[in-house]
């Protein structure tokens, strides 16, 4: 079987997993032939729903968004266990905890995706709502505008934004989303007719996959080896800083049982979700996530 997964827009370090599940043969073991196809992460979840591909790798905050509007969607794999999403600031600017960001000028890619959900569960977490900050949109160039002082803070994942400000000498503080609330973050995600229709190879990707990740996080130098064929002008980057980068999206990665979602994580997301107005309260999680696929 020839199976398409549809990841972020670009190739990185924190697909580490299925690099080595294609180059260590997981995947080919587990007969199935894997095309990676760099795109938006909602680009990917419209294909799975309308059954176009059959997996693509979403944030649990795109499941449930999907499924809101009717797409036929699971995630099959949870992936990160600690939801990836920072906010950060230059040590001066006093924000250690989350109601120090009340009157902040904020600065994320757009109010969209990730991010934002992350930002705005943050706030919730200290009683703040959107209206107590000022958010700017400023695309993915977080790193050189807080460089820059042209916002206070910046959203960004806790696997990349903090780590590149601080190699370039810049002191920071950072909020982590994850150390004050637990929300459903990226996984695996695949189109209820494949479920239903195929559940063999839904359950031979996910071992592959999990086989891959497991191998990441055992062998961390050998994956970030083995990466530099998927990875564009990989000899012009700094090692040292993409082997931070792979190390703190390992610790994310963690789990007593790889592949796990946590229910309440998936409760977590939908209460965020209802106070944004952006999901009907009768959401069905049951049919949002499944550990059924998980060895």
């Amino acid at each position: 079987t020839v199976t398409g997964v549809q990841t972020c827009a670009l190739p990185i370090f924190q697909f580490a997993p299925l690099y080595a599940a294609i180059e260590k043969g997981y995947f080919r073991e587990a007969g199935v032939e894997v095309e990676l196809d760099y795109s938006f992460e909602t680009d990917g979840v419209k294909l799975v729903g309308a059954g176009e591909l059959p997996f693509a790798v979403a944030s649990g905050e795109q499941v449930l968004l999907a499924r809101a509007q009717g797409a036929p969607v699971t995630y099959v794999a949870a992936w990160y266990q600690r939801y990836p999403i920072s906010v950060v600031a230059k040590r001066d600017e006093g924000i250690s905890s989350p109601q120090d960001l009340k009157g902040k000028r904020i600065g994320l890619p757009g109010l969209f995706g990730a991010n934002y959900i992350g930002l705005r569960a943050l706030l919730f977490s200290a009683g703040l709502d959107e209206a107590d900050v000022k958010l700017e949109s400023v695309g993915f160039n977080q790193v050189e505008v807080l460089a820059a002082d042209r916002q206070q803070a910046i959203v960004g994942y806790t696997a990349n934004e903090p780590i590149q400000l601080k190699a370039q000498g810049f002191d920071i503080s950072e909020l982590r989303v994850a150390d004050y609330v637990q929300l459903a973050s990226n996984g695996i995600l695949a189109g209820e007719k494949v479920i239903s229709e195929d559940p063999a190879l839904v359950r031979a990707f996910v071992t592959a996959f999990l086989k891959g990740m497991r191998y990441a996080i055992e062998r961390p130098d050998e994956v970030y080896a083995l990466s530099a064929k998927y990875i564009p002008n990989f000899s012009d980057l700094d090692e040292n800083v993409q082997k931070q980068i792979l190390a703190a999206s390992i610790e994310m990665w963690k789990a007593e049982r790889l592949g796990h979602s946590d229910p309440q994580a998936w409760e977590n997301m939908k209460d965020v979700l209802l106070k944004m107005g952006l999901i009907p309260a009768d959401l069905d999680l049951s049919k949002a996530y499944t550990n059924e696929f998980i060895p």
